[in-house]
């Protein structure tokens, strides 16, 4: 999950990360300035999406007509097909450097990789791109963050040991262990002209599978962008995303899950939707799957595919029953396909409740395209 930049900084000040003062002007909330702020002052729009600076969602104001023409003019500003929710509003930080600094966790690297730069402000690929002016640090997720880590990355940032630099390290990466981030991003990361660093940005992802330990449903990302059927996956624990076409794709397991997209599509059709039920998926989340893909997608045909291991045949049939007869859905519309545990009795109970069932997938594929043209 995506926070807003204000989101990420909260955690980073609640974590010890020293951030620039500031306050937060809802959309739809009167532009003022709080008691104690002074120009000049930073506006910064709140996307989700970025390039949000060279779009000119980030303005610096030294006036009061300023500050209210920036707040309007970014409120209308639109980036990639959506306005900002929020602004935030900073106090102008005088710095003398901008450098780089992320934490990050790294699948092929087993563990958590720190990447710092001299130069800041510049997207990571870029200085990836330039030999010697990325650093890249890996650190075992068994010992976590030891002193060396510290000197080895402030060495190669200041030329020697920064103890302000080396306190943020510290309190960033206890923040990304403790609080379940895939990514923590400060682009830039502000040396002040007394050796002191301060992140001017913050850039954070939080794991989605960390939400039976943290409360991810206060972010923005899930009151305002998830819809009801993506906050019922979560909660259920199935994966679900809309599409842009007609046919309902479901699925156990992402490989299989996946193939079946390619499947149709490879037939001429175009599916309407992506959800994984997972393995021993139970027969409520199924019923719920179906539930959430009959009413946000309303697909002109729905092709479920098992192929059942832990998942049984016999849970998934009774849940495709329930639903249909509890909706009165058309059951010419629905093509299954069902293999594995207990196959024969879901075969059974499907075919009771007067539906055909495939046991190979391409000629599945076939039948639900056709359905829809």
């Amino acid at each position: 999950m995506f926070l807003l930049e204000y989101e990420g900084k909260q955690l980073f000040r609640d974590g010890g990360v020293t951030v620039p003062n500031s306050f937060i002007i809802p959309r739809g909330s009167e532009a003022s300035i709080p008691e104690g702020f002074s120009f000049p002052l930073v506006v910064k729009g709140q996307y989700l999406a970025g390039g949000r600076g060279k779009a000119g969602a980030v303005k610096i104001v030294k006036t009061e007509d300023e500050f209210r023409e920036a707040v309007e003019s970014i409120f209308n500003l639109k980036i990639r097909s959506s306005y900002p929710s929020h602004i935030l509003v900073e106090e102008f930080v005088p710095h003398s450097k901008e450098m780089y600094l992320s934490i990050l966790v790294s699948k092929p690297d087993k563990g958590y990789v720190i990447l710092a730069s001299k130069e800041g402000g510049v997207e990571v690929e870029e200085l990836a791109r330039k030999e010697g002016v990325l650093m890249k640090l890996y650190v075992d997720p068994i010992t976590g963050l030891l002193p060396f880590h510290q000197r080895l990355v402030s060495k190669f940032l200041f030329g020697g040991m920064n103890k302000s630099f080396m306190k943020l390290l510290a309190s960033l990466f206890k923040l990304v262990v403790e609080k379940d981030l895939l990514l923590a991003e400060i682009n830039p990361l502000a040396v002040l002209e007394d050796g002191s660093v301060m992140a001017l940005d913050s850039k954070v992802i939080v794991d989605d599978n960390s939400e039976f330990r943290h409360d991810l449903t206060k972010y923005y990302e899930y009151t305002s962008v998830l819809t009801e059927g993506e906050k019922l996956g979560k909660k259920y624990g199935f994966s679900y995303v809309p599409l842009e076409g007609d046919i309902g794709v479901m699925g156990n397991g992402a490989g299989l899950t996946m193939a079946t997209l390619d499947l149709v599509a490879y037939y001429g059709g175009k599916p309407a939707c992506f959800i994984d039920v997972g393995g021993g998926a139970s027969e409520e989340r199924i019923g719920t799957a179906l539930d959430v893909m009959l009413r946000e997608i309303r697909p002109k045909a729905i092709f479920v595919n098992i192929f059942a291991g832990i998942t049984r045949c016999d849970d998934v049939a009774r849940a495709i029953v329930s639903v249909v007869k509890k909706r009165g859905l058309d059951i010419s519309k629905m093509v299954i396909r069902l293999t594995g545990t207990n196959e024969d009795i879901g075969e059974a109970i499907l075919k009771e409740a007067g539906f055909k069932v495939h046991k190979d997938m391409d000629e599945a594929a076939k039948e639900v395209v056709k359905l829809c043209q």
